[in-house]
């Protein structure tokens, strides 16, 4: 009997969360999953802007890397795990561009926008207190952020993997992994920004990011680091699927079936570095010869896309 009780309350969770993503889509007829987070009156604000991304420059070619790794798995809903992954949240619904997320209202976590309860037994087996106590979602970037540039105590990633473990039930990070969310935390500045304020989201950017994970991916590779590589990959899938969200419109199926093409590939990538297949590297080449095509294809149908505000407008009112 006493087994039995973890495997209810794990069903009884996962259907709540179903329950509230269900309740979350009765107000929402677009495919992007953002929107599942957004109250209805801030919907077009927060799909079409985002805060912009102001990154303190890297020190070292090491420090860089860690940096890319840390940025690619900030937007990974891969590394919450649990019932969080499967929402399809990451580190970056909460935190937009390394930030905050002042329009971010989740069924069941938030009380107004802005806020979520981090001791949620939705999301927690861990942590979870059975008390809706919802906090304001803090802008990573203001100070304090626990002696986030001290580097000695390891006290940030300390935090960092108690959030993924505890707070989400996610898998523990591989230390490149963990290494490299710190390093992103640190690196995120407003004072590295020329001008602050919120910019358009765009193709352009989430189909950089994808390919800025896979080429996040090689050197983990070369160390011989296949699991992190295999994150990397996983996190290039992710923005794609993004993208591919963006194009969930009649009449863009042929671009859709450019994204589909290109995932299969990442996919095939991910299963050759599980195996240790020497073939992996040559994929990889492969795949980023193939990047000029895709991008391509998808910019000239863009403006047709949810990418669009005038589509992305015309859609909410519809």
């Amino acid at each position: 009997m006493d087994r039995e009780r973890p495997v209810r309350r794990l069903l009884t969770t996962g259907a709540l969360l179903l329950l509230l993503l269900g309740a979350a889509a009765d107000t929402v007829s677009l495919p992007i999953r953002d929107a599942r987070w957004l109250p209805s009156e801030r919907l077009f604000q927060g799909l079409s802007t985002q805060p912009r991304e102001c990154l303190r420059p890297a020190a070292d070619e090491a420090e860089r890397q860690a940096i890319a790794v840390g940025r690619a798995a900030f937007s990974a809903p891969l590394l919450l795990g649990g019932q969080a992954a499967r929402a399809g949240l990451s580190c970056a619904s909460c935190h937009k561009s390394g930030r905050g997320n002042p329009d971010f209202s989740f069924p069941g976590l938030s009380a107004e926008p802005g806020t979520a309860d981090v001791t949620s037994s939705v999301m927690s087996s861990h942590r979870g207190d059975g008390t809706h106590n919802p906090k304001p979602i803090p802008d990573l970037a203001d100070p304090p952020r626990l002696a986030a540039h001290d580097r000695k105590s390891r006290a940030l990633e300390r935090f960092i993997r108690g959030l993924i473990v505890e707070e989400f039930d996610g898998r523990e990070p591989t230390p490149a992994v963990l290494q490299g969310l710190a390093e992103y935390v640190r690196a995120v500045d407003p004072k590295a920004c020329r001008s602050g304020g919120l910019e358009p989201v765009r193709l352009e950017a989430m189909l950089t990011d994808a390919r800025a994970a896979v080429a996040a991916a090689i050197p983990a590779l070369h160390q011989g680091d296949r699991a992190t590589a295999v994150f990397l990959v996983g996190a290039a899938r992710s923005q794609l699927g993004r993208v591919d969200e963006r194009f969930s419109l009649p009449g863009l199926e042929p671009s859709r079936e450019l994204i589909r093409r290109s995932d299969s590939q990442l996919a095939a990538i991910a299963a050759a570095i599980r195996v240790g297949s020497p073939v992996a590297s040559d994929q990889i080449e492969a795949w980023q010869h193939g990047w000029a095509e895709l991008k391509r294809g998808l910019k000239r149908q863009e403006k047709r896309s949810l990418f669009s505000p005038r589509v992305l407008r015309r859609q909410l009112a519809s």
